[in-house]
């Protein structure tokens, strides 16, 4: 069961509320959008469908998820239309983002020459987009830029897998997977 990676489409409130705490709610209905209200509650539900009612969820210093009373380490990850959640007894990360997304404004910010060079796929600014959101979330740390201090080194999208590196650190196997028009990328 672990490690584990679930996606899912935003459920409603009435479908999540088996999973979610009062609390969860109340702080879910004062969420201006019906979307990050409905991405807030999904996660949270997935949580729990998968690995108990009784999970507790906080945030840790730096507002990435934490299970309280688990020895899991969680990552969460939402989009217009889709929840993904990554669970593993080690430090895991996931991205998603929507193939349709337009990712050429922001590119030079992030994306490196070296980067470009290893794919003629269209998606590619996505995907490394993707690889380097998980890579952060992985390192758990602020003070990283994302051109500088997190790279892609290798991307086999026949595979499914990219080798990224945070800094100058041991290379880090990630996961991509293209479906449903999304791009989901992970480390577990």
């Amino acid at each position: 069961m672990i490690p584990a990676l679930w996606t899912s489409l935003p459920l409603t409130a009435e479908e999540s509320a088996r999973w979610t705490t009062p609390e969860e709610r109340a702080a879910a209905a004062a969420f201006v959008s019906e979307r990050r209200r409905a991405e807030y509650l999904t996660w949270r539900a997935v949580v729990r469908r998968e690995l108990g009612d009784d999970v507790g969820i906080a945030y840790d210093a730096l507002g990435a998820p934490v299970l309280t009373n688990r020895a899991v380490h969680i990552s969460v990850a939402h989009c217009a239309g889709r929840i993904a959640v990554c669970a593993s007894p080690e430090r895991c990360a996931v991205d998603i983002e929507p193939q349709a997304r337009d990712f050429s404004r922001a590119a030079s910010r992030y994306l490196t020459p070296e980067e470009e060079a290893l794919s003629d796929e269209a998606l590619l600014p996505g995907i490394v987009w993707c690889a380097k959101e998980a890579l952060y979330k992985l390192a758990g740390r602020r003070e990283l830029d994302f051109r500088r201090d997190l790279h892609i080194v290798r991307l086999d999208l026949a595979a499914g897998t990219l080798t990224g590196q945070i800094e100058n650190g041991e290379p880090v196997r990630l996961s991509v997977s293209l479906d449903e028009g999304f791009i989901l990328v992970y480390i577990l």
